[in-house]
């Protein structure tokens, strides 16, 4: 472990999508000075491409400018999370800091493993990033983690319910918004609750057309693909202005409550579980990243009456590709559209929208056939009713 001396440590870690709320919320209540670098964008982007190898895989590059940004800015410790499994992800942090170095930067790595103890390994990290552990806070910070986590995920999955129904476009965007930046501000777990319930009223307030077709369509794929705006492009939004309520299994709470929580905390089945459940009839084993929720999360919606499913993944991942070769198999065995929608650096937003546009059309035509062929039968079996002849009208011999 580098020793910095008089120096303070400068934390910073990469961006996807609302992480930095939770965590910087931990890090504060530990003592910690945290300085991030700017939300994902174009330059993060184009500094990751230029010092990563070709092909890498998008969350990389991102993640690597990040990095840069924060250097730049005075950071001295940067955090990263690794796994095991055929993703990549589990050599990011080597890659990284070996391309870090040979930039000339001098910083510490601090890496986290999930698979070597869970809330151990994220105390024992954190308290080396801070510096020391401040038992209390670090309690504390934690409860700020989970509870931030789970405020920001109900109210993201507020935004998608309202957002193809408003009447005003984006209402729900805005309130979302602004509840997401009150849970930011909020210091304590009695404020995050009253931001919470505020958020939720506002939404509650948003006038919305019923009689608008809303079509369901589960979002599936790669963890930071899917929960990064800037990296999927905003689909979210644009299938919310297409009259599609999104359906996302992956979230960021569920997620940390698994790698965090003892099992026996949760109250029903999570969703890794449910999903590798699910997936067992097309996928005997894990082959690493998200692969087999991917699957998992393709069946549950055919199964659930869901109208379609976008498979989304970095361009060149493992898992993802793996996942890419069964989905059309699937789609067919269970009678659900899918589209797979891989992304990088070279992804221009036009083409990009206008698959999504396309997609989003095919699966409407879809469902209004098959609504139709559905009221035909129930019209069908009424008429077989009316025709049957009451008891008391019924023939009698002779």
């Amino acid at each position: 472990m580098k020793n910095f001396g008089s120096k303070k440590r400068i934390v910073s870690h990469p961006h996807m999508g609302n992480i930095s709320i939770p965590v910087r919320a931990m890090l504060k209540s530990m003592g910690a000075k945290l300085l991030l670098p700017p939300p994902n964008n174009k330059k993060a982007l184009s500094l990751g491409v230029r010092y990563s190898p070709e092909t890498m895989c998008l969350p990389y590059k991102m993640n690597l400018g990040n990095y840069i940004q924060a250097l730049e800015m005075g950071a001295n410790t940067l955090l990263m999370f690794q796994a095991p499994g055929s993703c990549r992800l589990g050599h990011y942090t080597v890659m990284a800091e070996a391309a870090l170095r040979e930039l000339g930067y001098d910083f510490e790595m601090v890496v986290f493993d999930f698979y070597k103890g869970g809330m151990l390994e994220i105390v024992k990290k954190f308290s080396i990033a801070c510096e020391g552990m401040d038992v209390p806070g670090t309690l504390y910070g934690i409860f700020l983690l989970i509870s931030k986590f789970q405020a920001l995920d109900t109210l993201e999955r507020k935004l998608f319910y309202y957002r193809p129904r408003e009447v005003v476009k984006g209402s729900a965007e805005a309130v979302y918004k602004q509840g997401r930046r009150d849970i930011d501000r909020a210091d304590s777990l009695s404020r995050i609750i009253d931001v919470f319930k505020q958020t939720i009223k506002k939404f509650e307030k948003i006038e919305t057309d019923s009689t608008r077709h809303i079509l369901k369509i589960s979002l599936t794929g790669e963890f930071f693909i899917l929960l990064d705006p800037f990296s999927n492009l905003e689909i979210e939004k644009e299938l919310g202005y297409l009259g599609v309520e999104v359906r996302r299994e992956i979230m960021l709470s569920d997620w940390i409550n698994v790698k965090l929580l003892p099992t026996w905390v949760h109250k029903s089945e999570c969703h890794s579980k449910r999903a590798r459940r699910t997936a067992r009839d097309y996928m005997k084993r894990i082959v690493g990243g998200d692969c087999t929720e991917s699957i998992g999360d393709t069946v549950n919606a055919a199964r659930n009456n869901i109208d379609g499913v976008i498979h989304l993944g970095p361009f060149n991942c493992n898992p993802e590709t793996v996942t890419q070769s069964i989905l059309p198999h699937i789609s067919k065995q269970e009678n659900i559209p899918v589209i797979s929608l891989m992304v990088d650096e070279m992804t221009g937003r036009a083409g990009f929208v206008t698959r999504v546009e396309a997609f989003v059309d095919l699966v409407r035509r879809q469902a209004a056939a098959k609504n139709t062929v559905v009221c035909a039968r129930a019209e069908y079996n009424s008429l077989c009713k009316l025709a049957e002849c009451p008891p008391e009208f019924s023939a009698s011999p002779g």
